[in-house]
């Protein structure tokens, strides 16, 4: 019980660096304008390209091994199948989805 709650404790401090590191990117970032602003393309197609490839798929594994490691707690909960699922289709899906809505012409 107490492996757990390390476990745990060590997942909630690494969410909130990432969640303060997100913060601190939005801070210093500079000013985008709607248009033919190019500012952000390069980062844009890095991004995606990973997350469309195998950091998608890294993501995807590691959820899925999360979900492994959660059943075999003992506690058996349709979260545990359902969040690595919706994290790949997320991965796979997502990003296109994305990209082609705020990229669209209205």
């Amino acid at each position: 019980m107490q492996l757990v709650q390390q476990r745990r404790q060590r997942l909630e401090l690494a969410l909130f660096a990432c969640l303060m590191f997100a913060f601190m990117l939005l801070m210093f970032a500079g000013v985008a304008h709607a248009g033919a602003d190019t500012t952000f393309d390069t980062a844009l197609t890095k991004f995606s390209d990973f997350l469309e490839g195998s950091g998608g798929k890294i993501i995807t594994v590691l959820s899925l091994a999360g979900g492994i490691v959660a059943l075999a707690s003992g506690r058996f909960s349709l979260s545990q199948v359902a969040i690595p699922v919706g994290v790949g289709v997320g991965a796979g899906t997502g990003i296109p989805i994305v990209t082609s809505t705020v990229t669209a012409t209205i």
